[in-house]
C-alpha cells in the first residue's frame, strides 16, 4: 500500500494556469515576433500573491517541456528539460547573470536568438571574478542533470542544424548514435550546444527561484506529466530500446484513444508506446529518473492518461485512424510498486478521464492515488454519474474543468434550456450566475482538494478556452491580462474558501 502524500490529507483549492498563460508586462518577445506569451518573470511572482491573498494554496499547470511548432505543452521534445520561452531575459538581467550590452534589441529577431546572444553574455560574466559563485552553480546543475542533460543538448543542436527535421530522417552515423559520429558532431555545434545548457540552467535556477517564493507563502505547484512522449523527442532518440520502433526509428505503434466524450473518431497522438517488457526488466529505470526530475519541479504531480498503465489503445504505427487501434494490457502494478518504493509518499493524482474500466480504478484504487471529477461532466441525467457532487469521493480532486474543456461560461452557453434548468435545480434553484455556480458547487465538494482554471475566476467566455481536442488551430495560445482582475477577486475567493473549509 502506497503511503498517502500530506497535501492530499486536508481540504485545499487552487487554480489551473499555464505559465504560458500569464500577462508579460516586462520585456516578453514572442518567437519571431509572434504574440507574446508569460515567463518566469515578475508576472508570475505577482500572480502568486494573488492567490496568496485569495487563500488558494494550489498552482496547477500543464506540462512544461520545451514544444514543438504547435505549442502542445503534450508533445514536447523532453520529458526532463524546461521550455526556453518561459525564460525571464530581466530576471538574467538584474542579477547580472547577462548584460543589457551584450543583448543586442531583439526587434525583428527572433527570442532564440536574443538567448543566444544571452549565452555569449552570461559565459563571458562566470568567467570573471564576480561570476565565480555562479559558475560553479552551472558546475554542480551539470553534474546533477548529467542523466538527461548532455543528450537533450546534443539532440536540440542537431534538430537546428538539420532545420528541424525528425531524428529518424538524420544521417544513419547520427540516427544510430555512431560514437565517432556522436563526438565529431559535439566539436562542431559547441556553441549551439553551450547556449541550450545555459538555456536549461538559466530555467531550472528561474524555476526554483520561483518555487521557493510560492512555497514560502503556502502555495504547492501542481505539475502535469504527460504518459507518453513525443516521438521527436531527445527521449526517443536517446534510449531508442525503451520504444517500439523499427530499424529505421519509425514507430510500430503510436498512442491515441478510442472515440470518447472528446472525439467521436478518437484521437490519434501519434506518440511511440513503450516497450515495456525492457523497461519492466531493469526496475523501469528510465521512469525513475523522469520522476526525479519532475519532483525537483513540482510538490504534487497529475499522469495525464492514466488509464495508459492498466492497458493502452495501440494503433498501427502506419495508420492514422484511432479507431483501427486496440487495448493492450500495460505492468501498471509493477511500475507502480517500483516508483512507490523509491519514492515513498509520491504525490500523484491520476487522470481517469475517459474511457475507464473497472480494472483502471481497481489499479488507481490499489495504490490509493487520487482520481479527477470534472463538474461539467455531470449534469447528463444520470443520478449516478460519479460527476455529480453527491457521488464525490474525498481522495479526488474536483474541477469544475479541464484545459480540455469550455470555460464554464461557454459550456453554459451551449447548452439546451432544459439541460440547463437541470443544472439550476440540482443547485437548489440558486439564483448565482456562472461561473460561480459551478465554482461554489466544486468548492462545496467533499472531495478534499478543488482545482478552478483561472478562465473560470475570470468570468471568460469560450474565446478563451486553453485546447480544443482533436483541432490543431489556436490551441496553447490563451493569456490573460491584469486588466481582467476584479479587485474584489481575491477576496471573493477568499470567503467562498473559508465558507467551505479550504482556505490556506
Amino acid at each position: 500500500m502506497a503511503v498517502i502524500s500530506p497535501l492530499f490529507q486536508r481540504r485545499t483549492a487552487g487554480v489551473l494556469l499555464h505559465p504560458t498563460s500569464l500577462p508579460c508586462s516586462e520585456s516578453c518577445w514572442g518567437e519571431n515576433n509572434k504574440k507574446a506569451f508569460g515567463t518566469l518573470g515578475k508576472d508570475a511572482y505577482y500572480f502568486v500573491d494573488l492567490i496568496a491573498q485569495a487563500g488558494l494554496t494550489i498552482w496547477q499547470m500543464l506540462p512544461t517541456g520545451p514544444t514543438q511548432a504547435d505549442m502542445s505543452p503534450y508533445q514536447s521534445i523532453s520529458a526532463h528539460a524546461g521550455n526556453p520561452n518561459l525564460i525571464s531575459l530581466d530576471w538574467l538581467l538584474e542579477k547580472g547573470w547577462i548584460r543589457a550590452g551584450d543583448v543586442q534589441s531583439v526587434s525583428g529577431k527572433s527570442l532564440t536568438s536574443a538567448r543566444h546572444q544571452g549565452a555569449i553574455s552570461f559565459y563571458k560574466f562566470i568567467e570573471t571574478e564576480e561570476g565565480a559563485q555562479v559558475r560553479q552553480a552551472f558546475q554542480n546543475f551539470f553534474s546533477q542533470q548529467h542523466y538527461w542533460l548532455d543528450d537533450f543538448a546534443l539532440f536540440s543542436a542537431l534538430r537546428m542544424e538539420f532545420d528541424g527535421a525528425s531524428w529518424n530522417t538524420w544521417p544513419a552515423e547520427l540516427r544510430k548514435r555512431d560514437n565517432s559520429a556522436m563526438n565529431e558532431i559535439r566539436i562542431k555545434l559547441k556553441s549551439t550546444i553551450d547556449a541550450i545548457l545555459f538555456e536549461q540552467f538559466a530555467f531550472f535556477s528561474q524555476w526554483q527561484a520561483l518555487k521557493d517564493y510560492a512555497n514560502q507563502k503556502g502555495i504547492f505547484l501542481f505539475g502535469d506529466m504527460p504518459i507518453f512522449v513525443g516521438h521527436d523527442s531527445a527521449d526517443v532518440w536517446a534510449q531508442q530500446h525503451y520504444f517500439q520502433l523499427d530499424e529505421e526509428g519509425n514507430p510500430l505503434t503510436v498512442a491515441g484513444v478510442p472515440p470518447d466524450y472528446f472525439s467521436e473518431k478518437g484521437q490519434h497522438w501519434g506518440n511511440p508506446h513503450y516497450a515495456w517488457d525492457v523497461m519492466e526488466a531493469d526496475g523501469f529505470q528510465w521512469w525513475l529518473l523522469r520522476l526525479r526530475t519532475q519532483l525537483e519541479l513540482f510538490d504534487l504531480i497529475r499522469i495525464d492518461h492514466f488509464r495508459g498503465f492498466e492497458a493502452y489503445w495501440e494503433i498501427p504505427g502506419k495508420s492514422h485512424d484511432a479507431r483501427l487501434g486496440k487495448w493492450v494490457k500495460a505492468p501498471g502494478e509493477a511500475f507502480l510498486k517500483a516508483c512507490f518504493e523509491v519514492y515513498p509518499g509520491l504525490p500523484l493524482v491520476a487522470e481517469n478521464l475517459g474511457v475507464i474500466t473497472d480494472e483502471v480504478e481497481a489499479l488507481r484504487n490499489q495504490f490509493e492515488l487520487p482520481g479527477m471529477l470534472v463538474m461539467q461532466f455531470a449534469f447528463d441525467g444520470n443520478t449516478n454519474n460519479p460527476h455529480l457532487p453527491h457521488n464525490h469521493n474525498r481522495s479526488d480532486v474536483v474541477y469544475t474543468g479541464t484545459h480540455d474543456n469550455d470555460t464554464t461560461v461557454g459550456w453554459y452557453g451551449t447548452l439546451a434550456d432544459s439541460h440547463r434548468q437541470q443544472v439550476k435545480q440540482y443547485c437548489f434553484n440558486s439564483t448565482d450566475e456562472m461561473p460561480w455556480l459551478l465554482i461554489e458547487a466544486a468548492l462545496a465538494s467533499v472531495g478534499r482538494m478543488a482545482i478552478i482554471p483561472m478562465q473560470d475566476f475570470l468570468e471568460l467566455d469560450g474565446g478563451h478556452r486553453m485546447n480544443m481536442p482533436g483541432t490543431t488551430d489556436k490551441n496553447w495560445v490563451w493569456t490573460f491580462s491584469w486588466d481582467q482582475v476584479e479587485p474584489t477577486l481575491a477576496e471573493r475567493i477568499r470567503q467562498l474558501l473559508t465558507t467551505y473549509h479550504r482556505l490556506g
